[in-house]
């Protein structure tokens, strides 16, 4: 096998966009479904079996095939097997927290986690372009004042509230902001030296 042979076999489609794709679309199907038959179960000999399985079972599978085989079409079948999986498991969210499927809980955990996935996504596509314009960011001043006030309103927000979404998304933007004031102050005393 040649050098060119070799790196063809490594080169990966953006599978990350693929698997997304499926979870996003297996999370609507089945949320759908459900909505529209609910009573549709499986039942053997009085045992209940819930549709999340079928969610690990598609994770598993899509994993395992990751893991094993380094063909391009498999690859693609296994992202879109364990966002598929993902999608279904993640539909049964609410049940598996609060043991209430249709509590809204699993719109808000579906949506950040589709958000933070997206973020990531572009983050690393785009890291060449972001990176620079975040190093810029941080040595200005008044990032590091915005920095500040955030972390400061951030951890009011926290004293004051006893949601846990609440409590998550404002602990993030302290630890942000931490960062990006240890970024100034990193920056400051390189040029002072």
């Amino acid at each position: 096998m040649s050098v060119h042979e070799e790196e063809k076999t490594h080169v990966r489609p953006s599978l990350s966009i693929v698997a997304l794709l499926s979870f996003v679309a297996s999370f609507a199907v089945t949320r759908t479904f459900t909505m529209v038959s609910p009573h549709t179960t499986l039942n053997i000999h009085h045992i209940h079996i819930h549709h999340y399985w079928y969610g690990v079972a598609l994770i598993v599978i899509g994993g395992w095939l990751g893991i094993s085989y380094k063909s391009d079409r498999t690859a693609r079948l296994a992202a879109i097997l364990f966002g598929a999986g993902g999608g279904i498991l993640g539909d049964s969210t609410g049940l598996l927290l609060t043991n209430n499927y249709w509590t809204n809980i699993t719109y808000t955990l579906i949506i950040i986690f589709v958000t933070l996935v997206c973020v990531l996504v572009l983050f690393l596509r785009y890291s060449k372009v972001i990176v620079p314009e975040i190093a810029g960011l941080t040595s200005r001043k008044a990032s590091a004042y915005l920095s500040v006030f955030l972390a400061v309103v951030s951890l009011a927000v926290i004293e004051e509230t006893r949601s846990i979404l609440v409590i998550s998304i404002s602990a993030s933007l302290v630890a942000m902001s931490c960062l990006f004031i240890v970024a100034y102050v990193v920056q400051y005393f390189r040029k002072k030296s």
